[in-house]
């Protein structure tokens, strides 16, 4: 079975999936397997109806990614490059889209398509020792899996562009000042626990209201701020007769934990 990522439910009734790229020799760089594999588990956490929450992260205390495996990529023809960066692309829409909530419990680097893949999820907790950036220009080539696009939602523009021209990346200090990541925990173990403490507040809540909620969030902000309030009424009002609204009033009155249901 291939190992180059790492999948373990945790948590009551597993709600938890902890994903974990295993590549620590090459600082868990993405190759081609990696890819397949990432995007493989992506699907399965989808249709695993009891999963709530899934945290991503890399093994070991050196990077969480390094992007893009150069080794692997040497000597690659144009055609060879673009088949394996089409895999990368449907890996990350797969990220990007995931239905349940998801966020990036960063170690070490995030460098290139390693930042990428954390800017793609919904939010980034960080060690110390965290660094993130998009280093392509350094080598040739330029982000091709959002880069250019979330760093510039993420941050100021002109920091984003002095980022992507540079290819520079910033600590984890800077990183939380500019609100690139939500919280720096002193220690990849202090990150772990911190990571697996956010997840289980997710997990208890309503799958289908997170869900929602989600969504209205990431479409919204798309929209002009009429149109956006109005989707986000669609989405309250798939709430109002659903189990979950029912529960959780009823919970409340009872004083008592509410009993939600798993995503369908």
């Amino acid at each position: 079975m291939d190992d180059t990522v790492l999948l373990e439910y945790r948590g009551e009734g597993g709600q938890i999936a902890w994903i974990t790229l295993n590549r620590p020799e090459v600082a868990n760089a993405m190759n081609t397997a990696l890819g397949v594999r990432l995007g493989e588990v992506l699907d399965e956490v989808a249709d695993r109806a009891e999963v709530r929450v899934a945290v991503l992260t890399g093994a070991g205390p050196r990077a969480f990614c390094a992007g893009g495996d150069l080794k692997e990529r040497d000597g690659m023809t144009p055609e060879q490059w673009t088949r394996q960066h089409r895999l990368f692309e449907d890996t990350t829409r797969k990220l990007r889209d995931l239905r349940r909530p998801i966020f990036a419990a960063v170690n070490g680097a995030a460098v290139a398509g390693g930042c990428e893949l954390a800017m793609s999820t919904d939010f980034i907790l960080a060690s110390a020792n965290a660094r993130l950036g998009q280093s392509e220009v350094k080598v040739g080539i330029m982000p091709g899996v959002g880069g250019t696009q979330w760093l510039p939602r993420r941050l100021p523009l002109g920091r984003a562009l002095q980022l992507l021209m540079t290819g520079e990346l910033i600590a984890a200090d800077e990183a939380l000042r500019l609100g690139l990541v939500n919280e720096v925990l002193p220690t990849i173990e202090a990150l772990h626990e911190r990571a697996l403490a956010v997840a289980a507040a997710i997990a208890a809540n309503s799958p289908a209201a997170v869900e929602q909620a989600k969504r209205s969030a990431r479409v919204g902000r798309e929209l002009p701020m009429a149109e956006a309030i109005v989707f986000e009424l669609e989405c309250y009002r798939r709430m109002v007769d659903h189990p979950d609204r029912y529960e959780g009033v009823k919970a409340f009155n009872e004083k008592r934990a509410p009993r939600f249901l798993d995503a369908p």
